[in-house]
């Protein structure tokens, strides 16, 4: 095994690896299967690390007996494990497979010709003529039972999946590739095949109608997808197979660091504090007090996976979207699913989720108010706490801690009040707003959402301190040492510094772009301008992502009110909080100095730099400032413009807007219209992020509307803007929640963090036993 090791050393060294973990591993292997064992759990170390193919040949040429070295590969990829191939007929399946075995050197099974008709005697068509549709899918269930293979590549006909016991079957011993062809394909290579009826397909149904009642049997099965875009090759889609399944056989590959990860740490140390997406779910903020992002950023789409959404709903966009950035090991495909449809099902007023209105000119809105609270949050918050329930631990409780200046708390205790009952017994949610800095609407909303294990409590003071206060508590180890011990609780978070709660944000932007290219405003690879009302900076952010991940965003707008801290600091670098005090508005989202999702982002320009980030935080922590390098500031300038509105021009844009229009924007979507107009150079369409239903600030927009009568209820404010039919309409479930919540009581604490752990304790002691 000499040249072995000396082989792997090089390799190893050559591309920074850990081969030292790898050698002290192989040296005392002697049988050919406790090899395979070790390789298969350290294959990633070679294969993601991109050694070339001279050491790759000789690799194995050198260190192995000739016996070995056929099936190696397939070996390697599918450690016992069949890759089965579904979906539609005419997806390709059979071509692909066999383009797949000859790559690996494995099997090829078809079930249609080595397993339906061997165990029939008779062909798939003249088995269907004698029992009919419905028949035939239970005795096609009973056939796959005979399927018994083992590294092997195997091509499933279109109608196996509507069989659960025969998948079931399959699943154990095989990982179960979708190939995702949209319908029109789909008929239109049916079409050439001269194929009109497919198993399933009644009189009365038509050919797209069966395509896509069999999409939830796909969805329900597969363990990864792969995206079959117009004028691909069968080679191509072979290779993104093959890609797909070493992604979901390598459950490491997909790593998140903290902000302040600092370079040049040892690889042993790196491996002891590497994170995945359920760990950046359950802990929310880093250690260090950094931010989670993805190690090896995100996943990027092709134009044609891309074009393969139009069409598509919005969970199934989100669907897709957030499978490329979750791995199965962490969510399986089948229970993301579940979540998506669960979020995105009922709880919206209206069936496009996020539709897109055109507003004027070339401006168009990007409405994310159709939520059950009215408010953008709902987008990510009704997909969060479900992917909260399902990676935390079952024998552990969780209190999540959150920190609003308005819309994000009743977003996150609407989202978790809808977990299931077993689920609400062991998470519990306390939200922490600025008693005088929300709306009265938005202040009702949070009151009315509380129930036994959900608590909002105003505080003294503004939104930066709830939110400084939470991460001090935080990254009180003391602390959360004494809950976890005494209660056994552990504390995380719903806002967006927790990863999860801002990837489902990205879905939104990106089906922005789609709706418009639908729509026929733009063809695909246009690019777009959007403008976004901010003051944390994640749904900017989030636009930066879908940017990143192929979405042709060029200019991301960000509008800030007279709290214009982001304005500054995106014009001249200077994050400057000296001096500075936190001002109210008619905008209380915007009503934010310190942009936490800002610290991802110049994460990002400055290439991973954590030690850097750590400084210019420190800094501004310390010395209530800091200075972008200038070369960063024009990186940063690549992408983002910034500009700010005051109270007065807000409220002109509602008035003048209503008075053209007949739409009524909020005070937030106002801010950047009004920014919008001024940057957009008008050269592509500007999507303006409408943030909030104009309900939720009823005075403000009574006050825009110049209609006198301001100094009612807020349930008569709403009725009183209803009686001007105005568009969008009154949202209907914020009527319905002003009219159970008028009455309802909460409580207030004093501007002081032990204040906020007092009321922490108060509702762990309420609602979770202590432990002894």
């Amino acid at each position: 095994m000499l040249f072995f090791d000396i082989c792997l050393e090089d390799i190893w060294i050559e591309q920074n690896c850990c081969y030292n973990r790898f050698l002290f591993l192989v040296k005392s292997v002697t049988e050919k299967n406790m090899f395979h064992m070790v390789w298969n759990h350290h294959l990633k170390l070679l294969t993601d690390t991109m050694v070339s193919d001279a050491y790759f040949k000789l690799f194995f040429s050198r260190s192995f007996p000739l016996s070995w070295r056929p099936r190696m590969s397939m070996h390697f990829l599918l450690r016992n494990k069949n890759i089965v191939l579904m979906g539609p007929p005419g997806a390709g399946k059979t071509t692909v497979g066999k383009i797949i075995g000859k790559k690996l050197d494995a099997r090829f099974i078809d079930v249609d010709d080595d397993i339906l008709e061997t165990t029939w005697n008779m062909s798939v068509e003249e088995k269907l003529k004698e029992v009919g549709s419905e028949q035939f899918l239970e005795e096609e269930g009973k056939a796959l039972l005979n399927l018994s293979a083992s590294e092997s590549v195997v091509s499933l006909s279109g109608s196996n999946p509507m069989n659960a016991v025969g998948m079931e079957h399959v699943k154990k011993s095989g990982i179960i590739v979708y190939l995702d062809v949209p319908s029109s394909h789909i008929k239109d290579r049916l079409q050439l095949m001269k194929v009109d009826r497919i198993v399933g397909q009644g009189p009365g149904t038509s050919m797209n109608d069966i395509l896509e009642f069999r999409k939830q049997f796909y969805r329900k099965w597969h363990d990864v997808r792969v995206l079959c875009e117009d004028g691909i090759t069968a080679d191509a889609v072979a290779d993104k197979v093959l890609h797909a399944v070493k992604r979901y056989q390598d459950s490491e590959s997909e790593g998140f660091i903290s902000t302040r990860s600092l370079q040049g740490s040892t690889k042993s140390e790196q491996n002891n504090s590497t994170k995945y997406f359920s760990d950046t779910v359950i802990e929310g903020l880093a250690p260090d007090g950094g931010l989670f992002v993805p190690e090896m950023g995100l996943p990027v789409f092709t134009p044609g996976e891309w074009q393969n959404l139009l069409g598509a709903t919005y969970a199934e966009r989100a669907q897709v979207i957030l499978e490329r950035c979750i791995h199965p090991a962490d969510v399986p495909a089948s229970q993301l699913w579940k979540m998506v449809e669960t979020a995105y099902g009922q709880n919206f007023t209206c069936p496009k989720i996020a539709p897109v209105r055109h507003l004027t000119g070339n401006q168009f809105l990007l409405e994310l108010f159709h939520g059950p609270t009215a408010s953008f949050k709902d987008l990510a918050l009704q997909l969060m706490p479900h992917l909260f329930a399902y990676c935390i631990p079952k024998s552990c409780n969780y209190l999540i801690l959150v920190a609003t200046s308005g819309d994000t708390g009743s977003a996150v205790l609407d989202g978790f009040n809808r977990l299931k009952d077993t689920d609400k017994q062991r998470i519990a949610v306390i939200t922490f707003f600025p008693q005088d800095g929300v709306s009265q609407i938005q202040k009702l909303q949070m009151i009315g959402c509380q129930e036994a294990n959900t608590k909002a409590v105003g505080v003294k003071s503004d939104f930066d301190f709830c939110q400084s206060s939470i991460k001090k508590i935080f990254t009180n180890s003391p602390y959360t040492g004494y809950l976890m011990m005494e209660y056994g609780t552990t504390l995380s978070a719903a806002n967006s510094i927790n990863w999860a709660r801002l990837l489902p944000q990205v879905v939104y932007h990106a089906s922005a772009y789609l709706n418009l290219v639908e729509q026929g405003t733009i063809s695909f690879g246009s690019p777009v301008d959007v403008c976004i009302p901010t003051g944390n900076f994640g749904n900017v952010l989030a636009a930066m992502y879908a940017k990143m991940m192929g979405i042709p965003i060029r200019k991301c707008i960000c509008a800030s009110n007279q709290n214009n801290v982001l304005t500054e600091f995106i014009q001249t670098g200077l994050y400057n909080l000296k001096g500075r005090r936190l001002m109210q508005s008619l905008s209380p989202a915007v009503d934010i100095l310190k942009s936490s999702n800002l610290e991802r982002h110049l994460h990002w320009i400055a290439n991973g730099d954590g030690h850097l980030v750590t400084q210019l935080f420190s800094c501004l922590e310390n010395q209530q400032y800091f200075q972008l390098q200038r070369n960063l500031l024009e990186k940063l300038q690549q992408d983002l413009m910034a500009d700010w509105c005051s109270e007065e021009d807000c409220l002109a844009a509602i008035h003048s807007v209503f008075s053209t229009t007949g739409y009524i924007m909020d005070t937030h979507t106002a801010i950047a219209k009004v920014v919008a107009d001024r940057l957009q150079d008008k050269t592509c369409p500007v999507i303006i992020s409408s943030t909030a239903h104009y309900s939720k600030f009823a005075p403000a927009i009574l006050q825009a509307l110049r209609i006198g009568e301001i100094k009612q209820t807020p349930l008569n404010q709403l009725h009183l803007l209803n009686s001007y039919n105005p568009l969008p309409p009154i949202h209907k479930g914020l009527l319905e929640a002003l009219k159970k919540n008028e009455t309802q009581n909460y409580e207030v604490c004093s501007a002081d963090t032990d204040a906020l752990t007092k009321h922490i304790e108060a509702l762990i002691q309420n609602h979770f036993m202590r432990v002894f």
